[in-house]
């Protein structure tokens, strides 16, 4: 298979007429300045996909219904929690298949799905065990997504200054009982071309000292990539030294030691920024998510000048736009220091796409080469926001409406602005009038 770009973003910058070479998935080619011949066009800029390296599915249902009384993280998560009361193996499919697909519509081409919602509303497992694991595997296969699912050890309903206080009535079903029933029940899940396996413990608020042990040896045991949870609340932070004396992230560098991710670390003192770039982890920021829920702004210029690499998530996906976080991470930074410019187009993309790929799991995507997966997004460069903008700069200029074209591991999804399960809006209208 061959496709030709008009524009591409290669390593080296954007060329024009790349023609790219697929076999098996993965870009085995790629030749400049070629005429397009018989190959599928790509039109506008052509640039890896994107990565979202934190996504949770099924709180796309709450969108636009959250925003009428105000409150808190804390008041806003016993809203998410009785959508998750709701939920069943075939509802979460359909949300998660239509989320998904809005999120390839949108441009991303891989996601890293935090999941912790296991068992029955009782806290009984389903007869299949994984069974809402094989849903969520199922949806995004359907959507054509790559994805890495997180699989989330989640044990205890909290964290004070007395220790873990016992889960409440809809945390049950988020809860194997202990870090060796989750790691027996993860170990029937099963890894596709385009499907892998992580580990995630939800926090240390719900995952106890020894057991987040147990987890991250699980996880290096089996080569899978590990997130948690960090330091997205000061009471988090609070909880964790009254009771344990260290900081979060000390917490889990010291149960970790070879790296991990951390989703949020928003509220991360200098010591915690040295603690992660020494054990070689990841911060996945969220903008859109931690705007929305009003939990701060992380330190993100901080961790990079530490050596910390950084990626982006859409967490609850209260907006799926690459576009927005990228924008979100750079206008944050902006408004904390008052000054423009706080990463470059190329740290950016970096950020955007192979820092993403890398954190979930997919080290060989995110760049356009040969022997990288061959995820591909293609962007209008003609559109009412990206007319005049220079192509290395579109991620400050474009959003997901002028996404034209994408292609995951060679097969083309998208196609001009047309997802190929037909209109995901109705998907989304379908799947949500079933939890309402």
């Amino acid at each position: 298979m061959r496709f030709w770009c008009e524009q591409a973003l290669l390593p080296g910058g954007i060329a024009a007429g790349v023609a790219l070479d697929v076999e098996a998935g993965r870009i085995t080619r790629v030749t400049a300045a070629a005429e397009p011949g018989a190959a599928t066009v790509l039109p506008g800029l052509t640039r890896p996909g994107f990565a979202n390296a934190h996504s949770h599915a099924f709180h796309r249902a709450l969108r636009g219904r959250t925003h009428d009384h105000g409150g808190t993280f804390w008041t806003w998560r016993e809203q998410m929690y009785q959508v998750a009361a709701t939920l069943t193996p075939e509802s979460l499919f359909l949300l998660a298949r239509a989320t998904f697909a809005e999120m390839v519509l949108a441009g991303y081409t891989v996601v890293g799905e935090f999941h912790y919602l296991h068992h029955q509303p009782s806290g009984l497992p389903y007869a299949d065990a994984n069974a809402m694991g094989h849903a969520l595997i199922r949806a995004a296969g359907e959507a054509g997504i790559r994805l890495t699912l997180l699989d989330t050890c989640y044990l205890a309903g909290g964290l004070d200054e007395h220790g873990h206080v016992a889960l409440d009535t809809v945390q049950r079903r988020f809860s194997d009982d202990s870090a060796t029933a989750w790691a027996e029940r993860v170990a029937a899940l099963s890894e596709g071309d385009l499907v892998r396996i992580g580990a995630a413990a939800h926090s240390v608020r719900a995952v106890p000292l020894a057991d987040l042990r147990e987890v991250a040896d699980h996880a290096r045991e089996h080569g899978w990539p590990l997130h948690l949870h960090l330091s997205e609340q000061p009471a988090e932070n609070d909880a964790a030294l009254a009771h344990y004396r260290r900081s979060p992230t000390a917490l889990v560098a010291d149960a970790a030691h070879d790296g991990f991710t951390a989703v949020h670390g928003t509220h991360l003192t200098e010591g915690d920024v040295d603690l992660l770039a020494a054990s070689a982890s990841i911060v996945c920021f969220c903008p859109s998510t931690e705007a929305d829920l009003a939990d701060g702004i992380g330190p993100a210029r901080e961790l990079l000048d530490a050596g910390v690499r950084l990626c982006l998530g859409s967490d609850q996906n209260a907006i799926i736009d690459p576009f927005a976080e990228v924008r979100g991470l750079e206008h944050h930074e902006r408004l904390r220091s008052r000054q423009r410019g706080r990463f470059t187009p190329a740290e950016l993309e970096g950020i955007a796409s192979a820092n993403g790929y890398a954190a979930v799991g997919w080290g060989d995507g995110g760049r356009i080469e040969p022997g990288a997966l061959a995820d591909l997004v293609s962007i209008d460069l003609r559109s009412v926001r990206t007319a005049g903008s220079a192509p290395e700069q579109v991620l400050l200029t474009a959003s997901a409406s002028d996404v034209t074209d994408v292609v995951v591991g060679g097969e083309h999804v998208v196609q001009a602005g047309r997802h190929r399960l037909g209109h995901v809006a109705a998907l989304l209208t379908q799947a949500l009038g079933g939890l309402r």
